[in-house]
């Protein structure tokens, strides 16, 4: 019995996976307006009710599709080899990047989805800035534990100001239509203006 239930635990997993992936295909090219749900089940040749299984609405999917993908971006970021500044701006490019490899139709109906918090209802993405927030703190505070930023480094209002960063760049890509490359304006921000940033808070 116990063999029968974790066959059907990785079957679901799977299922659940193709959902996400062909959503992913589908929203980048046409976005989530112009997808509907019986697009994605067909396309992964399932019923429509299984698809009501996972997600409560077709919304949920975009959701479900950013949020494990950026706390593993967090864990390799604390686990990249090289010093503070190494970390940090490897976080910071690589969140970019990802968001701007997964398409701009993808990052656009994300936004209007969570911009009014009052109308979201999964409770993963309603706390999605408060985890990215998060993340930010908790590069700066392992730069506190290794020594290499001081103890008296003001971690919640940097992260604050490194995450409005973050999302400002993000919301100005979208709105410039993806005019230009999302990864590259973090990249130079970090290369520029992040050394001055937090040269007060590094330990010589």
């Amino acid at each position: 019995m116990a063999e029968k239930m974790t066959n059907r635990k990785i079957a679901a997993l799977e299922t659940k996976r193709k959902l996400l992936e062909t959503a992913k295909v589908l929203i980048r090219e046409k976005g989530l307006v112009n997808t509907s749900v019986e697009e994605i089940t067909k396309a992964c040749g399932v019923a429509n009710g299984t698809f009501y299984t996972y997600f409560k609405r077709k919304e949920d999917v975009v959701f479900a599709i950013s949020h494990d993908m950026f706390r593993e971006i967090y864990e390799k970021a604390q686990s990249h080899d090289g010093p503070f500044m190494e970390r940090l701006a490897f976080y910071m490019v690589t969140f970019s990047g990802h968001i701007e490899r997964d398409g701009l139709k993808l990052c656009q109906d994300w936004v209007r989805n969570t911009v009014d918090p009052d109308l979201v209802e999964n409770p993963y993405d309603k706390g999605k800035l408060r985890m990215d927030n998060d993340s930010m703190k908790g590069m700066l505070q392992k730069g506190v534990e290794r020594g290499e930023l001081k103890e008296d480094t003001p971690i919640g209002a940097l992260s604050d100001a490194l995450t409005d960063i973050l999302y400002g760049e993000m919301l100005c890509w979208d709105m410039s239509g993806g005019a230009y490359s999302f990864e590259e304006r973090t990249k130079t921000f970090c290369a520029l203006f992040l050394p001055a940033m937090m040269k007060p808070y590094l330990k010589s």
